[in-house]
C-alpha cells in the first residue's frame, strides 16, 4: 500500500495504476488529509492538462414526458415533479442557444434529449441540427446525449458530424437495480460500445449521492475506467421532489472533493467534469475542485438552474486557470449571453428564455436547459428586480429566495436567472403546439422553487441524462 497521496500519485504517473482497495483507501481520507488529497490529485491534472479548463455546453433538444422510472431523475415515469416540456427544438433553433455558450468560450456543445433512446427518425432530426452546428461552428465539437442507441444509429450520428456520445452508468451495476427497472446496467453499457465502435469518443460518468456505499462509488470508477470513457461527467444527486431519492443527503463538499479526487487517480488522464449538482453541493469548495477536474459545464443543467455562466467564468480565471481555446485576448467575462445574468448551459438560451436540471449529467451528470417562457426579469443594472416575465411581455410578482432547504444546505441556494426578453427562436416555439403548456392563470411558467432543489420550468415532469 502506499505511504501517502503524494508517493502514489507519482507512482501512478509512472505507469502503475493505483487498486480498488487503494481507491477506497483514498476515499476515507479523513478531512485534515483532505488538502494533501487534493494536491496530489492536482499534480495527475496538471500532467493531463495543464491549467486549462474545457467549458461545455447543454442545448436540451427536447423535455418532455419519459417511459424510465430512474428514480434520481426530474423527467421520470410518473414523477411529481414540476418541470417544464416541450418537443424537439428545430436545428436553427437549437445552433441559436448553442451559440450563447460558444460566446462564452465553449470548445464543446452536448445536444440532450429525453426519453429512452431516440427513433431513426429522430436520429435524423439530431444529424441535421449536428449538420447546421458544423456548418456555422466547424470547430466546436459535439456531443451527443440521446439514451439507449439502436443498431446503425450510432454510425448515422458520426456521419452527420457527432464527435462523442454521452451515456452514464450513472452507479455501479451491483446498485443498479436500486435506481432503474425498466433498464438495466448492461443495456447502457451497450450503448457506449456501440458509440466507440462507431468511432464516437465515449463520454460516461456516474451520480454520486443516491446511496450507494463506497465500496460501490469505487466499483462504478473501475468500470469506467475498465469501459475506456475518454470523458468522465461526474454529477452530484439533485434529490428532486417527487423522486424516490427525495430528501437525500449524503454528501458534504469535503466528501465531494474527496470523490472526484479519486476518480483523478483512477482515471488520471481522462477528461473529468464536474457536472449537476456542484453548485448544491460543492458550494464554495468549486474553485479548489479545479485543481482536480478539468472541465465543467457552463451555466445549467437539463432542469435546474446552476451557476451564473459569468460567475463560471470569473472562478476559472480567479483560480488561475484558462479556457481551453480561448483567444489570448479574451477577458474574463465575455459576451457569453444577452444582458442580464449569464446562465446558459442548460438550452443555450440567454436568461430571459429559461425559468427555474446526472445526471450531468446530461444524463451527466451530465449535465442544458431547454427552451422555457417565464423568467426572472432584470434591472438595466442587471439586478434582479423579482418579477417574472411571461411570453407576451407582461410581469408578475416572483420569489427571489429558493427557501426550504434543509438548514445545513441553504449555501447552496443561488439567485434566480435574470434576463430581459425573449428571443425569436423561444418566440416560435412557444407560438408552436409543441411549445411549453400555459398555466390556468395563462402564464407560460410558474416560477416555483423545490425544498430541495431549484428547478428549471413547470407543468410536467421529464426524462433522464440517459
Amino acid at each position: 500500500m502506499f505511504k501517502n497521496p503524494a508517493e502514489l500519485a507519482e507512482r501512478v504517473l509512472a505507469g502503475d495504476p493505483v487498486t480498488p482497495e487503494e481507491a477506497l483507501e483514498l476515499l476515507h481520507t479523513d478531512d485534515p488529509g483532505m488538502l494533501d488529497l487534493v494536491a496530489a490529485a492536482g499534480r495527475l491534472r496538471r500532467e493531463h492538462f495543464g491549467m486549462t479548463v474545457k467549458v461545455n455546453y447543454l442545448v436540451n433538444l427536447k423535455s418532455g414526458l419519459c417511459a424510465e422510472d430512474c428514480g434520481y431523475c426530474s423527467q421520470r415515469l410518473n414523477g411529481g415533479t414540476d418541470i417544464l416540456k416541450y418537443s424537439w427544438l428545430s436545428p436553427e433553433q437549437a445552433v441559436e442557444q448553442a451559440e450563447f455558450g460558444i460566446r462564452g468560450g465553449a470548445s464543446r456543445v452536448c445536444l440532450v434529449a429525453s426519453g429512452r433512446g431516440p427513433s431513426n427518425r429522430e436520429v435524423g432530426n439530431v444529424s441535421r441540427t449536428v449538420e447546421a452546428m458544423k456548418e456555422q461552428h466547424p470547430d466546436v465539437e459535439v456531443c451527443a446525449c440521446l439514451g439507449l442507441l439502436k443498431d446503425g444509429q450510432a454510425e448515422t450520428l458520426s456521419g452527420a458530424g457527432v464527435d462523442a456520445y454521452n451515456h452514464n452508468l450513472n452507479t455501479a451495476e451491483s446498485h443498479y437495480e436500486s435506481i432503474c427497472s425498466t433498464h438495466t446496467y448492461q443495456d447502457r453499457v451497450d450503448t457506449v460500445e456501440r458509440a466507440k465502435d462507431a468511432g464516437l469518443s465515449p463520454c460516461s460518468g456516474l451520480i454520486v449521492g443516491m446511496r450507494e456505499t463506497d465500496e460501490q462509488l469505487v466499483e462504478a470508477l473501475f468500470a469506467l475506467r475498465d469501459l475506456g470513457s475518454d470523458s468522465v461527467p461526474v454529477n452530484f444527486l439533485m434529490p428532486f421532489d417527487g423522486t424516490p431519492l427525495a430528501g437525500t443527503w449524503q454528501l458534504s463538499p469535503q466528501k465531494c472533493l474527496k470523490i472526484l479526487s479519486v476518480v483523478r487517480f483512477v482515471c488520471p488522464d481522462k477528461e473529468i467534469r464536474m457536472a449537476g449538482g456542484r453548485e448544491m453541493h460543492l458550494r464554495s469548495l468549486q474553485p479548489l475542485a479545479l485543481h482536480v477536474v478539468n472541465s465543467l459545464f457552463l451555466g445549467d443543467y437539463l432542469t435546474s438552474e446552476g451557476q451564473a455562466a459569468k460567475a463560471d467564468l470569473d472562478m476559472i480565471a480567479d483560480a488561475g486557470f484558462t479556457v481551453l481555446g480561448a483567444r489570448p485576448d479574451a477577458g474574463r467575462a465575455p459576451d457569453a449571453a444577452p444582458a442580464g445574468s449569464a446562465r446558459g448551459a442548460g438550452s443555450g438560451q440567454d436568461a430571459a428564455q429559461r425559468t427555474t436540471t446526472p445526471c450531468g449529467s446530461a444524463c451527466g451528470s451530465a449535465a442544458g436547459s431547454g427552451a422555457v417562457a417565464g423568467v426572472v426579469g432584470a434591472s438595466d443594472d442587471g439586478s434582479d428586480d423579482g418579477t417574472v416575465t411571461t411570453a407576451d411581455g407582461s410581469t408578475n410578482g416572483g420569489s427571489r429566495d429558493a427557501g426550504g432547504l434543509p438548514p445545513e444546505r441553504a449555501a447552496a441556494s443561488s439567485s434566480v436567472p435574470t434576463a430581459p426578453k425573449v428571443s425569436p427562436a423561444l418566440a416560435a416555439l412557444l407560438s408552436s403546439g409543441d411549445g411549453p403548456e400555459r398555466d390556468e392563470d395563462e402564464t407560460r411558467v410558474r416560477l416555483e422553487l423545490s425544498p430541495t432543489v431549484r428547478r428549471r420550468g413547470a407543468g410536467t415532469s421529464v426524462a433522464p441524462n440517459a
